[in-house]
């Protein structure tokens, strides 16, 4: 009886998918971002207890900003595109932001949200679009990335001065 199999009480850890992996992960990408491929952007959060939402539609006319943060980002300038309208012509800019997604929350205790504003280089833009597309080691619970599709934000919308 000494050969008999029993059955253990938990599953086994998976393997090379453990919190340390995913620990060396965030700190190889921190590094990577901030020193060698990011690039600087300011974010500029809304500040949710200071402005009046509207009750039904959820949505402000008004908005207070929080003071900005300095968060590095893989940033994709998506060119500019020109449209001819009824009162001239408009030209606007696009760009999509891949924040790393646990130095903001853990580290920065900052969540990005649609409708925050950030500034790259001279220029502000507004988040129109969020999307999480990459998942670490192909787990669910663990989300590699926050993709934030901007548009150039107008004077008369949004100016930090």
């Amino acid at each position: 009886m000494a050969n008999e199999w029993s059955q253990p009480g938990n599953p086994p850890p998976p393997l090379f998918l453990g919190k340390k992996e995913r620990d060396l992960v965030k700190q190889v990408n921190d590094e990577l971002i901030e020193r060698v491929i990011g690039q600087p952007i300011l974010y500029f959060p809304i500040d949710l207890a200071r402005t009046n939402f509207h009750s039904l539609y959820g949505e402000a006319i008004r908005k207070t900003f929080l003071p900005p943060v300095r968060v590095y980002a893989l940033v994709n300038w998506e060119g500019q595109t020109t449209q001819t309208g009824r009162y001239g012509v408009d030209k606007r800019s696009s760009l999509t932001i891949h924040f790393h997604k646990r130095r903001l929350t853990e580290d920065q205790d900052l969540f990005v949200r649609e409708g925050d504003f950030v500034q790259y280089e001279k220029l502000y833009y507004e988040i129109v679009t969020l999307n999480e597309p990459r998942l670490l080691f192909g787990q669910e619970d663990h989300k590699l990335e926050i993709s934030a599709k901007c548009i150039r934000a107008r004077e008369e919308v949004f100016n930090a001065k």
